[in-house]
């Protein structure tokens, strides 16, 4: 493919939502194969909804995921400016050609006249649309003489310029992934193209913007497919039908149950974030999570997405941005909805957070010990590390496997203390804290031998004398093997902890 350029147009009105970022990636990703070019462009049309932070948010969260841009906001480029509303004159002029060549009209119905007009086709039984059937009713520049509009538009009345759609005919869309789309224009309202704040609305300046920066393909997500025969018609309308770009029209991310769009509160009901990065709205404070905060790598989080409605047509399931890159294609993304999975989105973070170096991962949890206030020596830290990562999906999870490597334990399970210790296990515990005091070198395996070789004089079950003693050390009987959960200790603490136990049980 031959000159490739791909967007992402996110409009900044919150956070962004992990659909919107998978729509990110897929653009990336066609873009790089291809060795073509991605722009970030913010459309901000709806300046209504606009909510101050949200662009920085967008840019931030696509740099912590690797997704790098090539022109856009934030780093300019040759079709600058890439917000649009900072090309607010560029749309006047393709309105005024719009109406100049009978495509669109001024329309001055006013928001209680069109309330009306819904009511009496409600009390009909019917649904109002505004469209080639009804806008002869309306109060537009179709109906009114030429003299009264030049008045209306000369005396400042408010109004909205709409898209005067054809009646009765077919229109095509050719679309990558699901094939040709064929809708009447009968069932398509004339869209507002222009507003009354003098912005355009999306519809327009989305097709203008793309013409302008020679957008080759529109990859976007599934919910703009039913705009798509209007954003057909504006390219045929201002003649710029022969440079159209291609369409993909994505499949939706799902409920883990498959019922409907994922959406914020399936998030916060079942304890997943559903934005990249953490979320403050501005207005409310309500914090939203996000899967960077959540402990999430990046590499987990892109790994994920692109499996969310994309098959490499192999059984493998991890790979590089750069396999990533090479790998795909839009012939292989599937037209139904795909449901996002909690579990392999673990089973991902686990497997990215087991390549990382040992070293990294005790970093990562030093900075939980600080918020502790708690502080050890990071070689010390690497080795807890590199006892327990293996149990975890989450750097946060480290705690909870490894606290009583810095902490004693304060209460000991009762399940396990009930189960495990037995009538003559003070006096068991008692002869182990003696063995491991005289001890002549203490370190895990001689730990291991002495206790092996006490159960055995003894003819007691190593279980007898090694749980009471994990249990001693941890307060439960979970943890790595007992040998390195006594040298990493020491001496000096197993003793205490013994002792610890001991005491409790009197």
């Amino acid at each position: 493919m031959n000159n490739i350029r791909v967007r992402f147009a996110p409009s900044p009105t919150g956070p962004l939502h992990i659909g919107g970022v998978r729509t990110a990636l897929y653009n990336y990703l066609f873009a790089r194969k291809y060795g073509g070019s991605l722009i970030l462009r913010i459309e901000d049309t709806d300046q209504a909804r606009f909510v101050p932070g949200a662009e920085e948010y967008i840019i931030e969260a696509l740099a912590w995921l690797g997704i790098r841009f090539d022109e856009g906001v934030h780093i300019g480029g040759a079709h600058a400016p890439y917000r649009q509303s900072d090309r607010k004159p560029l749309y006047r002029q393709h309105v005024d050609r719009l109406i100049a060549d009978g495509w669109a009209y001024c329309a001055f119905d006013t928001p209680e006249a069109l309330d009306a007009r819904r009511r009496e086709y409600e009390r009909q039984g019917k649904t109002f649309q505004y469209d080639a059937a009804t806008r002869g009713a309306m109060c537009n520049s179709l109906t009114l003489p030429e003299e009264e509009v030049r008045k209306r538009l000369n005396d400042g009345a408010p109004y909205v310029v709409r898209f005067k759609f054809p009646a009765d005919t077919q229109i095509t869309v050719n679309d990558l992934i699901r094939g040709t789309v064929t809708v009447n224009s009968g069932q398509s309202d004339d869209k507002v193209l222009f507003k009354s704040d003098g912005m355009p609305t999306y519809h327009l300046a989305n097709v203008a913007d793309d013409h302008a920066m020679q957008i080759s393909h529109v990859i976007r997500g599934e919910e703009w497919l039913p705009s798509a025969p209007l954003h057909v018609m504006l390219y045929r309308a201002l003649g710029w039908e022969d440079s159209m770009p291609q369409f993909a029209h994505l499949p939706l991310l799902l409920k883990p149950d498959g019922n409907g769009k994922l959406s914020k509160r399936d998030g916060d009901r079942l304890g997943f974030p559903v934005f990249p990065l953490q979320w403050r709205d501005p207005a409310s404070g309500e914090v939203s999570s996000g899967y960077r905060e959540s402990g999430y790598l990046p590499q987990a989080v892109i790994n994920m997405l692109a499996l969310l409605g994309w098959n490499p047509g192999t059984q493998q399931e991890k790979f590089t941005m750069q396999e990533l890159i090479d790998l795909f294609s839009l012939e292989r993304i599937s037209k139904a909805g795909a449901k996002f999975d909690l579990k392999k989105a673990h089973w991902f973070n686990h497997e990215y957070l087991m390549e990382q170096p040992v070293e990294t991962i005790a970093g990562w949890f030093s900075e939980t010990l600080k918020g502790k206030n708690l502080s050890a020596d990071p070689a010390r830290v690497a080795r807890v590390c590199r006892l327990v990562k293996e149990r975890v999906n989450f750097v946060s999870e480290i705690w909870d496997q490894a606290s009583f490597f810095f902490v004693a334990p304060e209460s000991y399970d009762p399940a396990a203390m009930k189960k495990r210790w037995k009538e003559n296990t003070p006096a068991v515990m008692r002869d182990v804290r003696q063995l491991l005091e005289s001890l002549p070198v203490f370190s895990g395996q001689a730990v291991h031998d002495a206790l092996q070789a006490y159960a055995e004089e003894r003819s007691l079950g190593m279980g007898e004398v090694m749980i009471p003693l994990r249990i001693a050390l941890t307060g439960g009987t979970f943890g790595p093997d007992l040998q390195e959960i006594a040298d990493v200790l020491g001496r000096e603490e197993v003793l205490r902890r013994t002792d610890g136990i001991l005491k409790n049980r009197e």
